[in-house]
């Protein structure tokens, strides 16, 4: 959906210029009213519109690699936390019985290859006088060998278990805020089948990022680099500002209506922006200064038989310009006549239009009214006018 932006002064004059002008037709008749507005100066910003989530750049969820009780929790909510602070404490009884067990499974591994190793000793001396076979040498030095491999195993057993009693103390990975807080003192985790999820750390809330899901039929107008208005529920009053950092190439579907991620960078200095906050976003995709505008009212004129009759000039047409061109019907000295004009940055209000003897302040038809001053239908869409140009493309 496309927006405009046109200066305070500009929009001060805008304003309909009467309720009406009446003609006179050669027969007496009086001929239809016409609601009318003049053609000012103003400043065209047309927009995208999209909406968004705010979150933090980098978050990052802690949890635990090993199951228990939780005994102890240091941190809460909103807390600051450094890299390597203590967050919680999971019960160690188990895993200081299991590295028990396997230092006794190390004692046990470390007598028994000290057994085939003075096994071995001896043997190798028998077999080297040839008072002992190949074959059973061969025995005694692949026990030897098996025992040696069993002590590095209950070496690594032992290291496993320490290394789990290490993860029953549950410690910040980065610096940031805490955002989440998912257990209670007391409660049990399980950590099975997958690592729970304890906190969920924000690396820096002072720069955030907006996640703004965008149509594909405006996705075209988004770019790299491109500025960004924003506001929030919390501070409708409040025009924040960012900037696109990304536009994603995987979209996403939902009821049939294809979407884009752009991704728009923001600073939140104040502290104010909070994640999980939606936001409404205004892509910028075009900016037109001290141009001529009208509303689009006047661009969608259907001219009535009286007004063709009362024109001055016929309507010439051109269809090599039609796609950036529009019929404006404006009042000069009294005579209403059609202009074709070129069309520029426009919204759903108003267009930034140029062409010949077109100056500030000259009336321009914005509607045709019936003899109960009603808008007439019949005069509601202008058959000479092209479609209107997206809010992007500026006409020549």
């Amino acid at each position: 959906m496309n927006k405009i932006k046109i200066t305070a002064a500009a929009l001060g004059v805008i304003i309909l210029a009467g309720t009406g002008w009446f003609y006179k037709r050669a027969d007496g008749k009086e001929a239809p009213a016409y609601r009318t507005a003049t053609i000012q100066r103003g400043s065209v910003k047309p927009t995208v519109s999209a909406t968004g989530t705010l979150s933090a750049v980098k978050t990052i969820q802690v949890g635990t690699q090993v199951s228990g009780q939780v005994t102890a929790i240091y941190v809460d909510y909103n807390e600051h936390v450094r890299k390597g602070q203590l967050l919680a404490r999971i019960d160690p009884t188990l895993q200081n019985q299991a590295v028990e067990e396997a230092q006794a499974q190390l004692e046990r591994a470390q007598a028994t290859m000290e057994q085939a190793q003075s096994d071995y000793a001896r043997n190798k001396q028998l077999f080297d006088a040839r008072f002992l076979a190949a074959s059973e040498f061969s025995t005694v030095q692949s026990n030897f060998s098996v025992q040696k491999a069993n002590v590095k195993s209950a070496l690594i057993a032992l290291e496993r278990a320490r290394q789990n009693l290490r993860y029953t103390d549950i410690y910040a990975p980065i610096d940031g805020v805490i955002v989440e807080r998912n257990v209670d003192v007391g409660q049990t985790v399980a950590a099975n089948f997958s690592a729970p999820q304890l906190f969920l750390i924000a690396n820096d809330l002072s720069h955030m990022q907006i996640l703004a899901l965008v149509d594909e039929s405006d996705i075209g107008a988004i770019r790299t680099g491109q500025p960004v208005e924003f506001t929030v529920q919390a501070y409708s009053s409040q025009t924040f500002l960012g900037m696109v950092q990304q536009v994603r190439l995987q979209s996403k579907t939902q009821d049939n209506v294809v979407n884009y991620t752009a991704v728009v960078g923001v600073k939140n200095t104040t502290g104010k922006l909070l994640p999980g906050m939606t936001a409404t976003v205004q892509f910028l995709t075009g900016d037109a200064e001290n141009v001529l505008v009208v509303p689009n009212s006047a661009l969608r004129i259907r001219p009535t038989p009286a007004m063709l009759a009362q024109a001055k000039d016929g309507i010439a047409t051109n269809d090599s310009d039609r796609a950036t061109s529009a019929i404006l019907w404006i009042i000069n000295n009294g005579t209403l006549r059609p202009v074709r004009v070129h069309t520029g940055l426009s919204d759903e209000t108003h267009t930034q239009v140029d062409g010949p003897g077109l100056t500030v302040g000259t009336a321009v038809v914005t509607a045709v009214l019936d003899a109960a001053n009603r808008i007439s239908d019949d005069a509601s869409k202008n058959p000479f006018q092209s479609p209107r140009p997206s809010g992007g493309d500026k006409g020549g």
